[in-house]
């Protein structure tokens, strides 16, 4: 393996592979051309470094900065094209890294101790790398996935795992010399496996551990939204109940003052009474927006809610009587949705707060909810909004599980200065 062109070829593939590695577990905010154009500039940055590395200093001097001539670039570039936190990034894309650099090392030393041609050397990585990026793409990017949106921050402690055996790794293999000269450094550099495999399990167990917590909470939160729902609508119906039991003791008194006003024969001072006394019902008289009493409970809750943020409501709700889903599941995807409209019109000037919901329940169930925002909003590659604070997206989270669980579609958009969310069930 002293061929230039094909160590050149081999730094190559190893990079591109990792940067392959890397990008199975990330959302890009780039379409496809741009990324292809941004890995082709790369690869001839890593091209021309390798050789001009070789040429000054051979494989151990590659091996000695290949971390900053090349991984840096590589994470810099990644990181610039992706969605996620600056300690997210680190804690992936090093942790790939590393893996590389270990599965390269155990298939360099497997072709030099059997004796095996350059290119079996390129078949072995070419068929690792790819089941690697299958695996991965396959069983650990929508864990992952989700674990940042569920845990958006507290990355940063973590980022110190992959960075001390990814630096460990690196000293051990080049200092003194090269590790495929000197034996000890071999069993020192693969050593580390397993506390790293340790690590590594006892890192996941705890967030999934986290994971389940968060849910919990989650799960707790909308069983609280919803109970709160219902006890406000229950307070409404007793007010209610007290003022018809008062309307009904005084509707008596009014009664026998028409009936004397239509003795004396003043029949204008008789029917302004009656005009005044409908007026009051008809200012106590609540609205009820359907039929299902959970639903309408939500609406009610919200409604009011947003009404006192001085946020215009336009509603217009036709639903029948009986649902195809469970009407406490689509009440609290009803409840996040209303809740994200209020807390995005907060952000806005009295004036611009609105709230435009309809829903309608044939010949299907389609409901759309807009509001005006400030600010930009993300998106990440289902197309749901990204959360720009800690505690935020949970309630994105929420509708998406009822969407899955029911077959539900649901669409987020950004347009012209609203933001529609559409569901069709």
């Amino acid at each position: 393996m002293t061929n230039s062109a094909f160590l050149v070829f081999r730094i190559l593939l190893i990079t591109i592979m990792t940067v392959g590695m890397m990008a199975s577990m990330t959302e890009f905010r780039f379409g496809r051309k741009k990324l292809l154009c941004i890995v082709a500039i790369y690869s001839v940055w890593v091209a021309c470094c390798s050789l001009a590395l070789l040429c000054l200093g051979g494989e151990l001097l590659i091996l000695r900065v290949f971390f900053f001539t090349f991984s840096v670039p590589a994470i810099a570039l990644t990181y610039w094209a992706a969605n996620d936190t600056p300690a997210q990034a680190v804690f992936n894309y090093i942790t790939q890294i590393m893996l590389s650099v270990l599965a390269a090392s155990v298939i360099r030393l497997i072709t030099d101790f059997f004796g095996l041609s350059p290119l079996v050397n390129i078949l072995l990585m070419i068929a690792f790398y790819g089941v690697a990026i299958c695996l991965e793409w396959r069983f650990l990017r929508r864990p992952f996935r989700m674990l940042i949106k569920v845990m958006p921050t507290r990355w940063g402690v973590l980022t110190l795992i992959p960075c001390v055996f990814c630096g460990y790794l690196i000293f051990v293999a080049s200092w003194p010399g090269s590790y495929l000269d000197n034996t000890p450094q071999r069993v020192y550099g693969y050593a580390m496996v397993i506390p790293l495999v340790v690590v590594y399990i006892s890192v996941f167990k705890s967030l999934s551990g986290q994971y389940k917590m968060q849910m919990e909470r989650q799960s707790v939160t909308l069983l609280t939204m919803q109970i709160s729902a219902l006890k406000e609508k229950l307070q409404k119906v007793k007010e209610v109940e007290e003022s018809i039991r008062i309307q009904r003791h005084d509707l008596r008194h009014q009664l026998q003052v028409v009936e004397e006003l239509v003795l004396r024969g003043d029949r204008d001072t008789a029917l302004d009474s009656l005009s005044a006394a409908q007026k009051r019902l008809d200012e106590r008289k609540e609205t009820r927006w359907c039929r299902p009493p959970v639903l309408d409970a939500v609406f009610s809750s919200y409604f009011h809610q947003a009404e006192k943020q001085d946020i215009t409501v336009e509603a217009n709700v036709s639903l029948p009587d009986a649902l195809p889903v469970d009407e406490g599941e689509l009440a609290i995807v009803l409840a996040n949705a209303l809740e994200n409209a209020i807390q995005a019109n907060l952000a806005l000037p009295r004036q611009r707060r609105r709230i435009c919901c309809k829903m309608i329940g044939t010949p299907s169930i389609m409901l759309e909810i807009s509001n005006p925002y400030a600010g930009s909003i993300s998106f990440d590659s289902a197309g749901l909004p990204l959360a720009r604070e800690e505690g935020h997206g949970l309630g994105v989270q929420s509708i998406s599980a009822f969407c899955r669980k029911s077959g539900a579609v649901c669409q987020y958009e950004a347009r012209d200065g609203l933001f529609p969310f559409r569901m069709i069930l």
